[in-house]
């Protein structure tokens, strides 16, 4: 297999996907040489503003209320690890490795923007711990995320002066001894360092930036399921009619309608509008009223699909410029901007952005498992499902079960994430001797988002194998050109379910198909008419 190139890191135009595809070992990393030679001009100005003795905050200052004690220049060196050490403080479990590796990568390219005053070794020795997969072991609990990710970056920064542990090739080690086996001499920090590296929002950038990678593949699937729930209930057209969402223009709202029509062009199971008229008028008989068992109008969690999905559409657009701008800005606390001579003090840490987009991102993520769970209560019971099996058993309907149990999991999972919806951003603390006064939380909302798309993962997989059953019993063979060719590669990997196996495994196995695999990368692509 061809090796990707590196990602080269600028400062500049890191995107989620890079995190992402440098995070699970895809990608190495190399710094640009335009960055290096910023990042130089930026260590000698901060050089000569410590010879000129300067009192400059982190440097030759001690840190948060603290910040009116001086330090002297004997112990400014000391003063950077005595910070790692103590706030070296998190608890409970560890982020994954490849978010922990991920965090570096960012961590990295702020750096690299030139405005941190640290020394190009220390990005040299980072890049080299990316790319030989040395992650640090950071506990999940800790940041407030207002001086940014203070806990999860001084876990960070241990791994780097060769203390805590670090995850190499699957295994948690020691770091020292693990840099003992590797011949890895760690890194000795100098003045502006240790700060430099945990006073910023890294940790919550690199989390959000898994959420959103995730997010991003769960509305890929939405829009299938979607059409697949309008073709194997023979849904009416004029729902998804490109003149219907451009009277109500949410740019969300027409993207969704015109991928879903995109995906079931060509389809033989939908109804048309114009059909309807006749087919209801057939069953007409003598008196004032009569009922039809032709539908006027299909339910909700199937007509209101591009309306419903709009602003999850158009949140994850959102958030994603939100991460990728967090990715790429200095979030340092002093700032140091070498060409117009100036150390400037501020608040650039503050996850207040991240907090809000991850909370957003949060209610998203509910509102898509509410729809997605709706429809597979639709056709699992026999009163709603338009004939077919109740809970799609091909059995014998009491002796065995079919999807009724399998059914619990989307429930229990879509209250779950719609308690995660509540945001956290609004919860800020008082903390550091109220020096920290108002705080984002923006990495316990981007840790909440994580898990939220984890747990849609859950919901959305068991729809896709509930569209496959269904489909085993009406419609596939007049899909669209798009649900077509969607539904022939998963059908290769899909067995009906008889109450033969555990169910649990074929949940497993559709999950990574879906969410760990380019499958659903391109939808576009299914829906191109062949050569």
């Amino acid at each position: 297999m061809t090796r990707k190139p590196a990602i080269v890191l600028n400062g500049n135009d890191l995107t989620i996907e890079d995190i992402v595809a440098i995070g699970v070992g895809d990608r190495k990393v190399a710094l640009d040489p335009a960055a290096v030679e910023r990042c130089r001009a930026s260590r000698r100005f901060l050089e000569e503003e410590v010879a000129a003795k300067r009192v400059i905050y982190g440097v030759n200052t001690s840190f948060g209320p603290m910040c009116n004690k001086i330090i002297e220049d004997g112990e400014i060196e000391t003063l950077q690890v005595n910070l790692i050490r103590s706030h070296a403080a998190g608890l409970g479990d560890p982020l994954k490795p490849y978010v922990s590796l991920a965090i570096v990568a960012v961590r990295l390219n702020t750096l690299a923007k030139g405005y941190s005053g640290v020394r190009t070794v220390l990005l040299d020795f980072m890049a080299g711990m990316i790319n030989r997969g040395i992650a640090p072991h950071i506990p999940e609990c800790g940041s407030v995320g207002a001086s940014g990710d203070l806990i999860h970056l001084a876990h960070l920064s241990l791994s780097i002066i060769g203390e805590g542990k670090s995850w190499y090739e699957g295994e948690l080690r020691d770091t020292a001894e693990l840099y003992r086996s590797l011949g890895i001499t760690p890194m000795r920090l100098s003045f502006k360092e240790g700060i430099a590296l945990m006073n910023g929002t890294s940790a919550m950038t690199a989390l959000a930036a898994f959420a959103l990678y995730g997010a991003k593949k769960l509305l890929r699937v939405g829009c299938v399921t979607g059409a697949f729930a309008l073709e194997i209930f023979g849904g009416i057209d004029d729902a998804f009619d490109e003149d219907l969402h451009l009277v109500k223009p949410h740019p969300g709202q027409i993207a969704i309608a015109s991928t879903i029509r995109n995906l079931y062009a060509g389809s033989g199971n939908i109804t048309l509008r114009r059909d309807v008229h006749e087919l209801i008028r057939q069953q007409a008989t003598d008196g004032p009223v009569y009922e039809t068992s032709v539908n006027v109008q299909d339910v909700y969690s199937i007509r209101c699909t591009p309306q419903v999905l709009a602003p999850v559409t158009e949140t994850i657009e959102y958030a994603t410029r939100v991460i990728e701008t967090e990715a790429n800005s200095s979030n340092d606390n002093p700032i140091i901007i070498p060409e117009k001579k100036k150390i400037i003090h501020g608040g650039n840490f503050h996850g207040q952005s991240i907090s809000f987009a991850m909370d957003s991102l949060c209610i998203a993520i509910a509102t898509l498992c509410n729809l997605s769970e709706r429809r597979i209560n639709k056709f699992l019971d026999r009163n709603l499902n338009e004939g077919l099996p109740e809970f799609l058993i091909p059995g014998t309907p009491g002796l065995t079960m079919g999807f009724m149990g399998a059914q619990y999991l989307a429930t229990s999972t879509t209250a779950e994430n719609r308690q995660l919806a509540n945001p956290v951003s609004t919860n800020s603390i008082s903390c550091n001797a109220s020096n920290q006064d108002v705080v984002s939380m923006g990495t316990v909302s981007a840790r909440k988002a994580f898990k939220a798309v984890s747990n849609a993962k859950h919901v959305v997989t068991l729809e896709v194998l509930t569209d496959l059953q269904a489909l085993s019993f009406r419609n596939a063979d007049k899909l669209g050109i798009g649900t077509r060719r969607i539904y022939e590669l998963l059908e290769k990997e899909f067995s009906v379910y008889d109450n033969k196996r555990v169910f649990h495994d074929d949940l497993v196995r559709f999950r990574k198909l879906l969410f760990s695999s380019p499958l659903f990368d391109d939808l576009d692509g299914y829906c191109r008419q062949p050569a």
